[in-house]
């Protein structure tokens, strides 16, 4: 194999693949990324069995071949590269990589033990890149960390007809979000769980621009988004997920509506004092949201931040790092607050002072802590 690349396209090429790598590969080969170099083209791709990535670039490809060499290694090597054309040439069981003065020689690993890599999926529909990025932002803060738990620690995608809504819980707390995209099938209805921490890759690597196209396998084992030619594959997890959405409530008594970044702000400083797996107290009343955490004789903390109350009095524990979570995942003006009454869950919704619209497309259903 012989080919001739510019040393920023090969170095942002790999990089951007060798991304996917397991740190902890259960086989050698698994570490490698798969260069294939035909017809004036250059593929790329990294597999762990279970999330793939692939892209393809062009190339002055003078002879044809594949091969399989370190990705990680691979990746710092081009990185140091001068800005000039990288020569690319196997040389036995070696591949040699020639920069101006600079020549590196690379082992290669046996291609043969490679697995076959997934086959890429039926494209079911699009969706605008910064609106998914968004949307997997503002929903994967409610997924699980727990892997022993793998339902919870994947989101629920449900297509139906041009809204996809995703959901997730971590058991304390629950998010939704709907967003429009444009599907192939106007009478499409299908839903997949995909893991969450696949989902933020796919928003880091794939949501800076353009549209995401999203393809599901025949057999729904398997899930792929793609843009500008750059893949990213998964499988998809197995199980039945827990039917949050009717915990979401339909009518709250009472209503609390406060400046966002205000409130962050506060919850931040108050939080301080907060020991491990405390709460921080929210007290709020007319025209007014007290927040304090600590006690006794150790540090203590409050500030008061201005809210417009719609309903009776109400005090409230959080888990200072969902509650910021759930602030942090808003992109307005205000967040409104949504009771039952103190010992049920709370919602959060935004609100722009422009148009005072509620935004229902995104909630944040979080679990109170029970106050002493």
């Amino acid at each position: 194999m012989k080919f001739q690349v510019e040393r920023d396209v090969l170095a942002e090429a790999v990089a951007w693949t060798a991304r996917s790598l397991s740190p902890r590969p259960p086989l050698p080969v698994l570490s490698g990324l798969l260069i294939t170099a035909e017809n004036n083209e250059v593929s790329i791709a990294s597999f762990d069995y279970e999330i793939s990535a692939r892209l393809t670039i062009a190339a002055d490809v003078q002879e044809e071949g594949t091969i399989l060499v370190s990705g990680r290694l691979l990746n710092e090597i081009c990185a140091s590269l001068p800005a000039a054309t990288v020569t690319v040439e196997t040389d036995g069981s070696k591949v040699n990589l020639t920069c101006l003065q600079a020549n590196f020689s690379l082992a290669t690993m046996p291609v043969s033990e490679y697995p076959e890599l997934p086959a890429t999926p039926t494209v079911i529909g699009r969706v605008d890149a910064h609106t998914l990025a968004q949307a997997i932002n503002q929903i994967s803060i409610a997924a699980s960390r727990d892997d022993t738990l793998p339902t919870l620690t994947s989101v629920k995608l449900e297509f139906e007809a041009d809204l996809i809504t995703m959901l997730a819980t971590d058991r304390y707390r629950l998010g939704l979000k709907e967003l429009s995209w444009q599907p192939d099938q106007t009478d499409l209805s299908t839903e997949a769980l995909v893991k969450a921490k696949t989902l933020t890759d796919v928003a880091r690597s794939l949501g800076t621009g353009g549209q995401i196209s999203i393809a599901l396998s025949d057999n729904a084992d398997l899930i792929a988004f793609e843009s500008g030619g750059r893949w990213i594959t998964s499988s998809l997890v197995d199980g039945d997920y827990p039917k949050i959405r009717s915990l979401f409530p339909e009518n709250s008594p009472i209503h609390a509506l406060v400046n966002t970044a205000e409130l962050t702000e506060a919850v931040k400083r108050v939080a301080l004092v907060a020991e491990r797996n405390s709460p921080i107290r929210l007290i709020f009343s007319e025209g007014q949201v007290t927040l304090d955490a600590g006690a006794g004789d150790d540090a203590s903390a409050s500030e008061t931040v201005p809210a417009q109350l719609d309903g009776e009095d109400i005090t409230v524990g959080f888990n200072p790092s969902y509650l910021r979570d759930g602030l942090g995942a808003l992109s307005t003006d205000h967040v409104r607050f949504s009771f039952t009454s103190a010992p049920k869950p709370v919602m959060l919704t935004g609100q722009n002072e422009s148009d005072g619209a509620d935004q229902q497309n995104y909630r944040y259903l979080v679990m109170p802590v029970r106050l002493s």
